[in-house]
């Protein structure tokens, strides 16, 4: 067990908390961060498994300078297992949206599934995954963005090197406060 959980640990520090570290070192306004981890994590629930990437490529290529490609990405990567959690809640909500029949998730189901006698039922449970995360990503989007700004302004604060990249924290970098000596 203690085995596994360094394991873990030492998984976790080298392909989360370092990148996470090095973006913040490097220096990005807060605002930017705060999009792009939201975009990453918006894009990385999409509920067909191993396409998340592409996508992430093609926000980031679109959007270019509106966006910081290592945190798209890297929220992208931390994304994945809350990804596979939110395949059935997106299918259960697109049914709902669209008043489609329920795609049943049995044993029996899934062996229709796999002999190929579903495939249209398949195809429909897909589409409405789809249309349940259309619908939900914009909220997720505006949510998590709202919630990430005061997290990276603590961040930035806590583990930026650059003082230059203190300015980008407040609106106004020329308003001082001015000291007396008394």
């Amino acid at each position: 067990m203690a085995i596994s959980k360094m394991g873990l640990t030492n998984w976790f520090q080298r392909n989360i908390i370092d990148p996470l570290l090095l973006i913040l070192r490097r220096g990005a306004e807060l605002k930017l961060l705060a999009f792009s981890a939201a975009l990453g994590i918006t894009l990385g629930i999409f509920p067909i498994y191993g396409v998340t990437v592409l996508l992430c490529g093609i926000a980031i290529a679109f959007l270019r300078s509106f966006c910081h490609a290592p945190t798209v990405m890297l929220a992208n990567f931390t994304a994945t297992p809350i990804q596979l959690s939110l395949v059935v809640p997106f299918l259960r909500f697109g049914e709902v949206i669209s008043g489609g029949p329920h795609f049943p998730l049995t044993s029996g189901a899934l062996k229709k599934v796999f002999t190929g006698e579903a495939s249209h039922e398949l195809l429909l449970a897909i589409a409405h995954a789809l249309l349940g995360w259309l619908v939900a990503s914009p909220f997720i989007l505006g949510t998590l963005y709202i919630v990430f700004l005061p997290c990276f302004k603590f961040l930035i604060q806590r583990f930026s090197t650059d003082p230059l990249n203190q300015d980008l924290l407040h609106p106004n970098p020329e308003i001082k406060l001015k000291v007396r000596d008394v």
